[in-house]
């Protein structure tokens, strides 16, 4: 995966998610479908993991997951806390 493109997507991650930043991402490639068809491209998940404080001082653990294509296009962000 090229840095160049991490760091763009990172860029966007650190604006909607201010906890985020200065976190590096986990990168795994995902698999292509059997079906050609359905997407000819390549995608990647990214996952930031930090944690955060609430109000009432209790800490929660929040992930950040996006999917991009081999373009850098991001596809999909979810997040979730625990």
């Amino acid at each position: 995966m090229d840095p160049e493109i991490i760091r763009v997507v990172n860029k966007e991650i650190y604006r909607r998610f201010p906890e985020m930043y200065g976190k590096t991402p986990q990168v795994r490639a995902q698999k292509i479908p059997q079906n050609p068809e359905i997407n000819k491209s390549q995608t990647y998940l990214l996952v930031y993991s930090s944690y955060v404080q609430t109000v009432d001082k209790n800490t929660l653990h929040r992930y950040v997951r996006v999917t991009i294509n081999d373009k850098g296009k991001i596809l999909k962000i979810s997040t979730s806390r625990n």
